[in-house]
């Protein structure tokens, strides 16, 4: 029976969401920065860099909150390395997950078109009648 493994990164991946998830909404808040979550982690195989992507939720300022966080990276590296148990607590680098804004976009767009559907189809239907 096939097993799933899980690999090393896998694991050290969803411990770094989890912990700096908490570290990231702290500092956002003492440093002013708008709130911002932790959506994924992506670590590179030998530990060394993590990718963090973070939502915003004012989109409008999320550039504003890469930038803060990208400056207190090392600080923020600091509080994960006294949270986590790692010999060695990879770099972090902060990029904007735009998914979640995506995806608002297409919920739109389909609920844009459930709208003008229903239209359409009794304006044909009344077409066929005459």
């Amino acid at each position: 029976m096939p097993t799933k493994s899980f690999h090393r990164t896998d694991r050290v991946s969803a411990q770094v969401r989890r912990d700096l998830g908490t570290i990231v909404h702290a500092a956002a808040r003492d440093h002013g920065l708008p709130s911002v979550s932790v959506s994924d982690v992506e670590i590179s195989r030998d530990l060394a860099h993590a990718k963090v992507f973070v939502t915003a939720l004012q989109q409008e300022r999320s550039a504003e909150a890469v930038k803060g966080l990208k400056e207190i990276a090392g600080q923020l590296r600091t509080q994960l390395a006294r949270a986590m148990k790692l010999r060695h607590v990879p770099e972090l680098h902060f990029h904007y997950d735009d998914s979640v804004d995506r995806g608002e976009r297409i919920d739109n767009l389909l609920r844009d078109l459930d709208d003008v559907g229903p239209q359409a189809t009794s304006s044909d239907e009344d077409a066929e009648q005459r």
